[in-house]
């Protein structure tokens, strides 16, 4: 806390002037064109790692990056994911969806270790949203690098997810019309660096100025 509270004061002496037109502006309204789905996880940085400023992007966080597929979510009168995909494809420009896995995810090492030990009902019940085994027949073709298992199943997990999120009527509209690209990206703690699924080889691959330039071109 103790940080954080400082935090502000510093941002207010060194950061603040340089961001008041920004914010003045902002004021006015948001216009992100990505929506970034990712775990709660407090190293995982997209501002950092992507270089974003306020206004960039609309996120969802929650534990293990899960995403409720349509169905389950109406089984329970929907859930806030559900609301957060709505309002975004509903009220701003968004034309790309992030799902975002991480590596060393605790969420991931619950399911390998099995959530039925876990003495935590509501994690119990929302890890149920992620249904990822390593042997997943569903994504044999898929060339996965040497991981450990909890990082491998990280990856399958991304996959599912972004299934999960393709279930969803306004997600199925924007993308019949062509308005809108679900992308998978997995981001390696300890190096820093996060690779995007490309479906064209059926792997993560590292988002490197060539790999960059691959997926712009792809969306213009």
């Amino acid at each position: 806390m103790k940080k954080l509270v400082n935090g502000i004061v510093e941002f207010r002496k060194t950061c603040l002037e340089n961001y008041r037109e920004k914010f003045a502006h902002l004021a006015l309204g948001q216009f992100p064109d990505a929506l970034f789905i990712a775990c709660s996880d407090s190293r995982v940085v997209p501002n950092l790692f992507a270089s974003t400023n306020p206004g960039d992007l609309f996120v969802i966080r929650n534990v293990g990056n899960l995403i409720p597929s349509f169905s389950d979510s109406r089984i329970t009168q929907g859930s806030s994911e559900e609301a957060a995909i709505e309002f975004s494809l509903t009220n701003l420009p968004i034309k790309n969806i992030i799902v975002c896995g991480h590596s060393d995810c605790g969420a991931m090492r619950a399911i390998l270790e099995g959530i039925e030990k876990l003495d935590s009902p509501g994690l119990k019940g929302w890890l149920k949203h992620c249904e990822c085994v390593l042997d997943d027949a569903a994504i044999d073709d898929v060339k996965f690098k040497q991981l450990a298992d909890h990082n491998k199943l990280s990856q399958i997990n991304i996959l599912q997810q972004m299934g999960h999120v393709k279930t969803y009527p306004k997600v199925i509209e924007k993308m019949n019309e062509g308005l809108l690209n679900v992308h998978g990206w997995y981001f390696d703690i300890a190096t820093g660096d996060v690779y995007a699924y490309e479906e064209k080889f059926k792997q993560f691959t590292l988002i490197d100025e060539d790999e960059a330039s691959a997926i712009l071109s792809r969306l213009n």
